[in-house]
């Protein structure tokens, strides 16, 4: 077995034949090698946009197919707007955006205030990132984006905020409202959030053809004429959630994620494929979720085509200049944090460091990762303020897809710690579709969890979501096995008898199963909400499975007890 399937790790421009032999450290190593023997002036990078093989017509859309324009005298502009939370939500929050050029010497600025008169003024931090990307004929595809970063760490919790970028002596973004946190704890009352992962872009690239760098690159769908992406991340802005969650597969710079043959083209079909690294893709996404990320904190963990070989050993580099993560996680694990928001504890645990089935990354921890998720487990169940505990990650502990099904390196590693404290919720991506477990303990299910059921996690176990359908293509469930979700039913749903499970050595072992309930093949995400509870009395958290259109197909309620005072 190959360390890296073609078709399930970022194609960042290793030769294919040995890609797939290499750990991601060593792709790394690999390409700073090739880079060191074939320099690229940084000048052609700076001033010109696109240097190299890929070089391309600049579209006139501000986050066209470069990743800013190519006159230093276009005006200088912020999009692609995103906000995160830092490691206490009740009192951080991260602000970020793309610049549609190079800077030069010029500053951003942020205002901020609790109203729309905003009111205060910091620096905004401007990262650069720059990438070198090898091509089949030996040239290189050089793109070098910016980035903006503002960081607020002492504001006031439950509170409505507003925000703008501006270029001082030019332009402006729209003054933008976006929440802290409630603090820890039941007084700051209900609040939702949402999640779902594999998610892509249904935004094209200004210069490329319809289905080239986009999610309609693949045959049509069911409903070919909805660019589901984008419909996934209009429904979830319309739910207008607390925070949200990504469980990996962000935004697939690696075009088609396909492991078709590298060969790019700006004016038509290509022949054989387009598959290899782009990382302007990473424009057009960040612009594509801008309707909800700059109003909603989007949280991401990191799944197997998140690894972009270029930009670090483990292919995380690029994420720290994009992207604004809490950092209270193991040291070198930077897609691994936790956050508190109100009574519900969230942990984003990153499944490519112990996954057997994609295994360019399995071990990068050295194990540190696993002993953080034990001693943060045991210390949130111990909290009297928190009820519930929800994981995230990407690859998943438990599904029943023909593609992936489950993975064994995320069960040995975790499933037991998941049990022991109690966690309540597990949100999977990786598989593209929605599957609903009953809630597992040991391996086990413990009962029924029809659509509509009350769970009690601290006896029943926990219930694992996946939902891995918010864009790509759809996967299938095993042969034989269908659908079941609200007004269809299958007989005996829960019970399938030829899923299968990745062993260590990477190959499949076969196992039946009776703790499938709910499967949905169709695009989705999921909505949670937190009702807390009294003192003596019960907090609940309402799970629900929403389709693109916004309807919901499937309904579960974990309730736990909340102590009495002392």
């Amino acid at each position: 077995m190959p360390v890296s399937p073609s078709d399930e790790v970022v194609a960042s421009g290793v030769p294919a034949q040995i890609a797939r032999d290499m750990s991601m450290a060593e792709q790394h190593d690999w390409l700073q090698t090739f880079l060191r023997r074939r320099p690229v002036s940084r000048r052609g990078v700076l001033f010109g946009g696109l240097a190299g093989a890929g070089a391309a017509t600049l579209g006139a859309t501000p986050f066209g197919r470069a990743a800013y324009a190519a006159s230093a005298e276009a005006p200088l502009l912020v999009g692609g707007r995103h906000t995160a939370f830092g490691a206490d939500p009740a009192r951080q929050l991260r602000l970020a955006g793309q610049l549609t050029r190079n800077p030069g010497r010029g500053r951003v600025l942020l205002d901020i205030g609790p109203t729309r008169a905003l009111g205060g003024t910091v620096e905004a931090e401007i990262r650069p990132l720059l990438s070198q990307v090898p091509q089949v004929d030996g040239s290189i595809l050089s793109v070098e984006q910016f980035y903006v970063h503002a960081a607020f760490d002492r504001l006031a919790p439950g509170r409505e905020y507003y925000y703008r970028f501006r270029v001082p002596g030019g332009a402006a973004t729209p003054v933008q409202a976006v929440r802290t946190g409630h603090a820890k704890g039941r007084d700051g009352g209900s609040f939702r959030f949402t999640m779902m992962g594999d998610h892509g872009s249904n935004a094209t690239p200004s210069g490329d053809p319809k289905g080239v760098f986009d999610d309609n690159y693949y045959k049509p769908d069911n409903e070919p004429t909805v660019a589901h992406a984008s419909a996934i991340t209009a429904a979830i802005a319309r739910l207008d959630p607390a925070f949200h969650l990504l469980a990996g597969d962000i935004c697939y710079a690696d075009p088609s994620g396909a492991g078709k043959p590298p060969k790019r083209t700006t004016t038509g079909t290509p022949p054989d494929g387009f598959d290899n690294y782009d990382p302007t893709v990473w424009d057009v996404y960040l612009s594509d979720i801008e309707r909800s990320a700059a109003r909603t904190p989007w949280m991401f963990a990191t799944g197997n085509h998140d690894m972009e070989a270029l930009y670090s050993p483990h292919g995380y580099g690029g994420h720290a200049a994009r992207l604004d993560l809490p950092t209270d996680g193991p040291q070198g694990c930077p897609s691994v944090y936790s956050f508190v928001y109100g009574n519900v504890a969230v942990l984003s645990l990153d499944a490519n460091d112990v996954s057997f089935e994609i295994k360019a990354n399995t071990g990068y921890s050295g194990g540190a990762q696993t002993s953080w998720v034990e001693r943060t487990l045991k210390a949130y169940r111990a909290d009297r303020d928190l009820d519930f505990i929800v994981c995230f990650f990407h690859h998943c502990a438990y599904s029943t897809t023909s593609q992936h099904a489950s993975d064994g390196g995320v069960r040995a590693a975790w499933t037991a710690l998941f049990d022991r404290y109690q966690v309540d919720l597990v949100l999977q991506g990786h598989n593209h579709l929605y599957e609903r477990s009953d809630p597992i303990r040991g391996n086990a299910p413990t009962r029924e969890a029809l659509d509509g059921s009350t769970i009690e996690p601290a006896t029943d176990g926990t219930i694992y979501i996946t939902a891995g359908s918010a864009g790509r293509p759809r996967y299938a469930f095993q042969t034989g096995e269908p659908e079941s979700y609200r007004g269809k039913i299958a007989p005996a749903s829960n019970v399938v008898p030829n899923s299968y499970v990745w062993a260590a050595d990477g190959t499949k072992t076969p196992e039946s199963i009776s703790w499938s309930r709910t499967r949905f093949d169709n695009y989705a995400f999921v909505a949670v909400e937190s009702t807390p509870g009294r003192p003596g009395g019960a907090s609940t958290l309402t799970i629900r499975g929403i389709d693109e259109h916004g309807a919901e197909f499937d309904r579960v309620t974990l309730r736990r007890p909340v102590p009495k005072r002392h």
